[in-house]
């Protein structure tokens, strides 16, 4: 029984160890495919609005001359139908060719403010007769101020409803993209009878180098290369696991295990951004088991970690009354990542923040710090019961270990402060190009740590200094 016990705490002493990839705080999710299923236009001050679509969008390359996409960048018009309601049309003239008109509005966000117009204080953005002589603008369409350093921007392209007609089809064509910049699109309507109004179809949204947005184009070569990263370490290890394999203690399987568990993962992510980018959209399948798996990984880390933290299987046997709050804050921290990977990646392709994400962030946050707080105690309670027994080789182990994840917690601090500057940032000045480091260091300090559990804890002669 005191065998089998030894055992089990053995096992999840190395378990634990070796799934150190803890305080990657959340992994922030071509361009893509936009679908319009029915959904109605909302107000917004004299118009009726609806927003079709936000990425980072590179230029077309200068050598994109053929038929084919590649290399090319623009937004694709396709099928996108307008549906207005029967009791619009009953004020209209059958005989009447145009009875309605829906406008498609394509900008860069620093042209933002190009949109609308401000008179008497108030803030416009439909023509009327009196802004028509100041602003040179047609009434019943949207105001747009001309970009003199881009001509023909903000880009406008009409749709007009014709006689009674309760549906009308936007004829398919693309917009090119020859310079680089944040775009947006939004559906606007000017006339008040077109209340009601739906609208259905999708546009595509492709940079140069396929459908993955500006933002999350760079991580699918990053995670390219993180399971590249976790081969070579997995490789290594492997050599050190056979050359030692008489005297490999049973951490040194789960540490195994955790290096093929992160290479599963980075390489799931890897699938997922491929195929979005290649097709445009993202499965619900392959995202939901993405966003699942490193929600489960994350949870397990922490909890894992203020296992061992708390010197289970070197200073005590057991957890003992603490055991049900471990678990209760583990199953809270997996409901909270989980529900924040969830709307941050399944299903979304637009390349912009919105205040449920910030929500949801708030509460990861909260327990990342509650976590941070309960290990260090532990840990501190740790080194000095080793201390009292003059364990120095577990002293001198636990040290390292401590000094690793204090290194690992000052740096998430000072990145958490810059990356709170950096979403706190004007849109228009956001430099969304380099948006992708943000969840990349979070996954680049997990490989980190997990690195240096397997230099502290790499397989030896002499496993008995990991053991009670």
């Amino acid at each position: 029984m005191q065998q089998r016990r030894r055992f089990s705490e053995k096992w999840l002493l190395g378990f634990c160890l070796g799934f150190v990839l803890a305080f990657n705080s959340i992994i922030h999710a071509g361009a893509s495919i936009h679908e319009y299923r029915n959904e109605p236009f909302t107000t917004q001050s004299d118009a009726f609005f609806f927003h079709g679509g936000s990425e980072g969008l590179y230029a077309s390359q200068p050598k994109s001359k053929d038929k084919t996409n590649k290399g090319k960048s623009f937004i694709r018009f396709d099928s996108v139908t307008f549906v207005r309601t029967k009791e619009s049309t009953n004020n209209v003239n059958e005989m009447q060719q145009n009875t309605g008109l829906v406008e498609a509005i394509i900008l860069e966000i620093k042209d933002s403010k190009k949109i609308g117009a401000s008179f008497n204080k108030h803030d416009a953005i439909c023509c009327t007769p009196i802004l028509s002589k100041d602003l040179s603008c047609k009434v019943g369409e949207v105001i747009i101020q001309n970009n003199p350093d881009n001509p023909g921007w903000p880009k406008r392209i009409k749709t007009f409803f014709e006689g009674k007609n309760e549906v009308v089809n936007m004829p398919p064509l693309s917009v090119d993209i020859n310079s680089t910049g944040m775009y947006y699109l939004y559906f606007m309507i000017c006339d008040p009878q077109l209340k009601g109004t739906i609208i259905k179809g999708r546009t595509i949204w492709r940079n140069p180098e396929g459908y993955l947005p500006g933002k999350m184009a760079p991580l699918m070569t990053f995670f390219g290369f993180m399971s590249l990263a976790y081969l070579v370490l997995g490789l290594v290890w492997f050599l050190r696991f056979v050359k030692f394999w008489k005297d490999v203690i049973q951490l040194h399987y789960h540490i195994s295990a955790v290096i093929a568990l992160g290479m599963c993962e980075v390489a799931l992510w890897y699938f997922e951004y491929a195929n979005f980018n290649s097709t445009g959209s993202r499965p619900v399948g392959v995202t939901l088991w993405a966003v699942s798996f490193t929600a489960v990984k994350k949870t397990v880390s922490r909890l894992l970690l203020l296992v061992v933290s708390m010197g289970y299987g070197v200073v005590r046997p057991t957890l003992g009354g603490i055991t049900s709050k471990v678990l209760l804050l583990g199953l809270i921290y997996f409901v909270a990542s989980e529900a924040l990977g969830l709307v941050e990646h399944l299903g979304n392709i637009n390349d912009f923040s919105d205040k449920t994400k910030l929500i949801l962030v708030l509460p990861v946050t909260f327990l990342d710090a509650c976590f941070i707080l309960w290990i260090f105690s532990s840990l501190s309670i740790t080194l000095e019961k080793l201390q009292m027994r003059r364990s120095m080789a577990k002293l001198e182990l636990y040290r390292k270990f401590t000094n690793s994840l204090a290194v690992s917690v000052v740096l998430s601090i000072a990145w958490i402060g810059y990356e709170l500057y950096f979403n706190a940032s004007d849109p228009s000045s956001e430099p969304w190009e380099i948006a992708w480091i943000i969840p990349a260091f979070w996954n680049l300090l997990s490989f980190a740590l997990l690195i240096v559990i397997c230099i502290l804890w790499a397989p030896t002669r002499n496993p008995t200094r990991y053991t009670l």
